[in-house]
């Protein structure tokens, strides 16, 4: 729903927060005002402190007024973002986020890093932004390198800057500098997708979709969900995409789920966060010996939280354990994230056994994605009972209803998906009397399955009019860029068994289209989803160079630019392999 707002106007909304945000951080360091609100004689205010003793470790806490600043960062922004990802989806958090719009500033100033390529034939010479490599140490282990920060970030806010507002200014400004910097030094949203620790909580509360999140997959707009764009002078957007990540959360999440379900990170993210979010909480009892020292609110307040880091750091059953703080705080955590994450692997083994057993006949990414979809729920819920009590009732609501939307998600039903409603399009387009067979519905009112039988029991649907269809479906995924000729069959094997075409005439299809649509073939899309000139020329040296090989092994030449592969070609290929070689 997000995606259809314009964003000339999501640009002023972000200004607006980044303002307000900016402001937050400077009344950490300077706020005369708001602690007069929490003077205990101001019996009006809902700030006040109470006499009310609570203790640590056995003790009383003293207690002087004190700024609003932190008390509201960590009691109220923290956890509209979490309760964001999860309704509204990421869609609307990556638009908005304010740390995301501070890392656009080098784009949006021209002022990032480029490198020099020189054509070796032509001797042209021109400048390209830097991406990640997915092939890099960093595009292999991003995952971990967010969740990492993550998790020192938690420590601390323990152990530094739960309560020290100077801290906890210089970890934010260091925080916005170092994302600026990424601006400059790597292209699209790298920030984003490869160094921010909120990345990890995007996530695991934005994936496959939140509650009210849009489907890209069904969406006949070419700018999807949170896809960068900008607003030309006519008021018109168009896609400011320079492919940084594929597949990218921003432009299909559910997408990008389904591609990482089975990588071994994404077992770690999800078991590993969920043992850190319980240890996180946990701690405050572990070092308080009561939970009324976190629920109180006291530690985003205490005047002295740098002189706990050597002192004791655990108390149970009213006795102090001689680690200190600064050692008892990752250890606990740590402890806690590992524990989950073993827990969540022999709980995802004992429930494929489990299926295996009892002739389910569940996948191994059902059965992993449901499981996923209990961590989110569960640990949703558990998170909100800690930082939004008075309104748990409305966010278990919230919670369930989004669990039910997603525990029916497979990536057979995406797949599915993605292809009827464009089949359904080109249903429309044949000249086929479509409501003589519907009995007075019309084929928008048909859902996924429907359109599939439809397709097949039409009497006047012929195989030339299959083919049309099928070929005109491929024709929108390529332009689209949402399919590549090397995931041409993976990506339409539902419908291709569906209406029952084969693979040799799958492939058939394909080579005609690129025959018949050189510009298809190519356009810039088929890679970076968008038109791109900076991306073009690269492109186009690569397509050059693929044509000289495969003519010189395959002893036939290549009839336009672009390059594709038939399936007789592969054939011809693996024979000449040991030539090659």
């Amino acid at each position: 729903m997000f995606d259809r707002i314009s964003e000339s106007l999501i640009h002023k909304i972000r200004w607006v927060l980044t303002i307000l945000w900016l402001g937050l951080i400077a009344s950490f360091l300077y706020d005369p005002l708001s602690s007069i609100l929490t003077k205990p004689e101001n019996t009006w205010s809902p700030f006040r402190l109470s006499n009310t003793c609570i203790q640590v470790q056995d003790k009383c806490l003293s207690e002087q007024p004190y700024a609003l600043g932190t008390t509201l960062f960590w009691g109220a922004i923290i956890p509209i973002s979490i309760f964001i990802l999860l309704v509204f989806g990421h869609e609307m958090w990556r638009r908005i986020c304010p740390l995301s719009f501070l890392s656009q500033i080098p784009r949006s100033l021209g002022w990032q890093r480029q490198i020099k390529r020189e054509d070796p034939q032509t001797g042209k010479i021109r400048y390209e932004l830097v991406k990640i490599k997915p092939d890099s140490w960093l595009g292999k282990n991003y995952p971990y390198v967010q969740f990492a920060w993550l998790f020192v970030g938690l420590c601390g806010r323990i152990l530094f800057f739960n309560a020290d507002r100077l801290v906890l200014t210089l970890w934010l400004l260091f925080t916005i500098v170092f994302a600026i910097t990424v601006g400059y030094l790597y292209s699209g949203k790298s920030w984003c997708n490869y160094f921010c620790p909120m990345a990890t909580v995007q996530k695991i509360y934005g994936e496959p979709g939140g509650l009210f999140s849009s489907q890209a997959h069904t969406s006949e707009q070419l700018i999807t969900q949170s896809m960068c764009r900008t607003t030309l002078p006519d008021g018109k957007e168009k896609s400011a995409c320079v492919a940084c990540q594929n597949p990218c959360i921003d432009i299909d999440s559910e997408r990008t789920y389904w591609a990482d379900l089975k990588r071994p990170e994404s077992s770690f993210l999800r078991y590993g966060y969920v043992g850190l979010v319980i240890g996180y909480f946990v701690y405050y009892y572990l070092y308080a010996g009561n939970w009324d020292y976190y629920f109180s609110g006291v530690w985003a307040r205490e005047t002295d939280q740098l002189a706990s880091l050597f002192a004791p750091g655990f108390y149970v059953l009213g006795k102090t354990v001689n680690i200190p703080k600064i050692v008892a705080v990752p250890m606990t955590l740590g402890g806690f994230t590992a524990l989950a994450y073993v827990c969540g692997k022999v709980i995802e083994k004992k429930a494929k056994a489990y299926s295996l057993r009892h002739h389910l006949h569940l996948s191994i990414d059902t059965i992993r994605h449901r499981i996923f979809t209990i961590c989110t729920f569960g640990i949703f819920n558990f998170f909100f009972i800690f930082a939004g009590r008075p309104l748990i009732i409305l966010l278990v609501i919230l919670s369930t209803m989004w669990l039910y939307k997603t525990w029916k998600r497979s990536p057979d039903i995406y797949s599915r998906e993605s292809v009827a409603n464009r089949l359904r399009k080109q249903l429309e387009k044949l000249d086929i009397n479509l409501p003589k067979y519907l009995d007075g519905r019309s084929i928008k009112e048909l859902n996924t399955q429907e359109i599939y039988v439809l397709a097949k029991v039409l009497p006047s649907f012929t195989k030339n009019k299959i083919y049309q269809a099928y070929k005109g479906v491929a024709r929108e995924f390529l332009v689209e860029g949402k399919m590549k000729y090397s995931e041409g069959l993976e990506v339409l094997e539902k419908m291709r068994q569906e209406l029952e075409i084969t693979e040799d005439e799958h492939w058939q299809i394909l080579n005609n289209l690129g025959v018949e649509n050189v510009e298809i073939i190519n356009s810039p899309m088929e890679i970076t989803n968008v038109e791109n000139d900076q991306l073009l020329p690269k492109l186009q040296d690569l397509t050059q160079e693929l044509q000289k090989h495969f003519e010189k092994i395959l002893d036939v030449p290549t009839k336009y630019t672009g390059f594709v592969l038939v399936k007789d070609s592969v054939k011809k290929l693996k024979r000449s392999q040991e030539k090659e070689k």
